[in-house]
């Protein structure tokens, strides 16, 4: 009874999860605008939605914005990570608990703060808020999550790796792409993905340092909200979520392989195979 309760409680969970998500699917193949009624299946809207140049500009703009901040921020992130788990106790916790703040602040906070800090250089230097401005403010907010996604790979990493690695004549450099990064990897792809999701995602701080000449696909669904939201946002939606589904199962396949082979590894060095 206690084992069919918690089967019922999750999928109750799960259906209140992705309930939404569904009724948005079907409705995206609607032949009609209404959100309520499905008259018939069709394709129309992903047909026009292909054909809207201003959703189709929104969308590029925040892949570019994404992909972008996304790599230097995995970067940062990486290297950051690198540096703090060199410190010691006392430090590295001051140090992970600075960069838990960004991930606690508001987001209405960081965006009006970033906003007057480019305000400010924007008098001075005589340029304007865009894809520069949206890029570095993305980069402001994902490489905390990048950080958080790395530390616990640290913990996990054998210690005595790196210092066979020196005993055996590699440098700092060589160390790093061929010891820790392979072991760190599965983190750093983690808190790539995170950081792509969350900048992909993101609005508020968008709406604030944007300015006049970008406009990313949240805030371009916003404005068509004062109005009626078009179907074919469904149909992006559907898109964009069939995508992110792909790339997660694609990544869990990716470490189911990596973790089976470095089992089959510790069971032939223990000799059991």
């Amino acid at each position: 009874m206690k084992k069919a309760s918690k089967y019922i409680y999750l999928t109750l969970m799960m259906i209140f999860l992705y309930a939404p998500i569904l009724v948005l699917i079907i409705f995206s193949f609607n032949t009609t605008k209404s959100h309520s009624v499905m008259s018939g299946f069709s394709f129309k809207w992903y047909q026009q939605l292909f054909r809207d140049s201003a959703i189709m500009s929104s969308l590029m703009s925040t892949v570019i914005v994404a992909i972008i901040s996304s790599i230097v921020s995995t970067v940062l992130g990486t290297f950051a990570a690198l540096g703090i788990n060199s410190m010691k106790k006392l430090p590295r916790s001051a140090t992970l608990g600075v960069n838990n703040i960004p991930m606690i602040n508001p987001e209405i906070v960081t965006g009006v703060s970033l906003m007057l800090l480019f305000v400010f250089f924007a008098a001075r230097m005589n340029f304007k808020m865009g894809y520069a401005t949206l890029i570095i403010a993305h980069i402001t907010f994902d490489t905390p999550y990048v950080i958080l996604n790395i530390m616990p790979k640290f913990r996990q990493m054998d210690k005595n790796l790196l210092d066979a690695a020196a005993d055996l004549g590699c440098t700092p450099m060589q160390t790093f792409f061929k010891v820790t990064l392979p072991e760190i990897l599965p983190g750093v792809l983690s808190g790539f993905l995170m950081a792509f999701t969350y900048s992909l995602d993101d609005f508020v701080v968008s709406y604030f340092v944007s300015g006049d000449t970008v406009q990313t696909l949240p805030i371009k669904i916003y404005s068509m909200t004062r109005r009626q939201v078009s179907p074919k946002i469904n149909a992006l939606s559907t898109l964009i979520f069939a995508v992110v589904v792909i790339v997660l199962i694609g990544k869990n396949i990716v470490e189911i392989k990596r973790e089976k082979k470095l089992n089959k590894y510790k069971l032939h060095r223990r000799g059991e195979i």
